[in-house]
């Protein structure tokens, strides 16, 4: 059987009606790279299923089959699952979304009949977020030890996460010029692009400084002149010499120069949590958790963390109120000789 069989007729008629999904969505919507990319995976493996079962065409699907379809996902585990756990709700439900939302835009846009129009969103109970304490968060800034390129790198990387509250994508993301070390500020990108500007700590623009100012430019191959501030400085090239590039521009990198991948923070975050002896459900999400909720248990405004946050909506914000609750009450059961 030849590794890359051509489609069939079918296949390319659910791949093109995908394919139009995403570029409108990212267009007219403003979807990140990475929200798209999740809506594509949902999509395609929506498509597979209607192929399984004999569709040949997203115009053929019927309510019967997209209620089949979330039967099918809670009743069985995810491929990459580990222990076969089922799709948890949360997951089914983002899911639907992505179908619902195909859908109407192939109603609108094709005048193909929408099938999930008469079926109800999945309401799921919300789970309050996970948060380590202040000692706890500590702990895990310092686990990078050492005076190497990549300790140093790390301990910028931390740093920032936990002092603006950043996501993995925005993090990754951030470019040299996004910083302001000078009035202590960072402007990371949040979902549809949007702007936003975030004081630093004191502890951040250190670890900012300390890396800017050697590690990464060994990093990339370059050094700066003995002397010269990195924003000042005129680096000095090492052969074999770089061309400079908009991967230049990025804050954090790979050595070699490439940009840090997600996937990359994402396991070098869950190595410190290791060695600092904390919980296996730490993800660098968990850090924008204690950004906001160490925040409002020290009286910041919800107005404010919701800014700092990117929050379109104060809704989404309030979970970390409940958070708080949440916590005075597990201390006063804790704490209280009659609780």
């Amino acid at each position: 059987m030849p590794k890359n069989p051509v489609p069939s007729r079918a296949q390319t008629a659910f791949a093109r009606d995908i394919d139009e999904f995403i570029a409108h969505v990212q267009a007219e919507r403003g979807f990140s790279a990475h929200t798209a990319s999740a809506y594509r995976r949902d999509l395609e493996q929506y498509a597979r299923w209607m192929l399984k079962n004999g569709l040949t065409s997203p115009r053929q699907i019927e309510l019967s089959h997209v209620t089949q379809w979330m039967h099918d996902l809670r009743a069985r585990a995810p491929e990459n699952s580990q222990g076969g756990r089922l799709y948890a709700p949360a997951s089914v439900a983002r899911k639907l979304a992505a179908a619902r939302s195909w859908h109407k835009f192939l109603a609108r846009e094709r005048e193909y009949p929408d099938p999930a129009a008469r079926l109800e969103s999945i309401k799921t109970a919300r789970k309050l977020p996970r948060v380590l304490s202040v000692e706890q968060v500590r702990a895990l800034l310092e686990a990078p030890r050492g005076a190497d390129l990549i300790a140093t790198r790390d301990r910028a990387i931390l740093e920032l996460l936990y002092a603006a509250g950043l996501r993995a994508s925005e993090l990754c993301a951030l470019r040299i010029s996004d910083l302001d070390l000078e009035n202590g500020l960072v402007r990371p990108r949040g979902k549809g692009d949007k702007e936003r500007l975030v004081p630093l700590s004191r502890a951040s623009m250190r670890a900012l400084e300390e890396y800017l100012g050697g590690a990464r430019p060994q990093l990339l191959g370059v050094q700066f002149e003995t002397g010269d501030a990195p924003k000042r400085g005129r680096p000095r090239k090492i052969a074999p010499p770089i061309r400079r590039s908009r991967r230049s521009e990025t804050l954090f990198v790979e050595a070699g120069g490439d940009a840090l991948a997600r996937l990359n923070l994402h396991s070098l975050l869950k190595r410190y949590a290791r060695e600092a002896d904390l919980p296996p459900w730490v993800t660098p999400h968990t850090l924008r958790h204690c950004f906001a909720t160490h925040l409002l248990q020290n009286g910041a405004d919800l107005r404010a963390i919701q800014e700092m946050l990117g929050h379109g909506d104060i809704a989404t914000t309030q979970i970390y109120t409940h958070v708080e609750t949440h916590h005075l009450r597990t201390s006063f059961k804790r704490a209280h000789p009659r609780a």
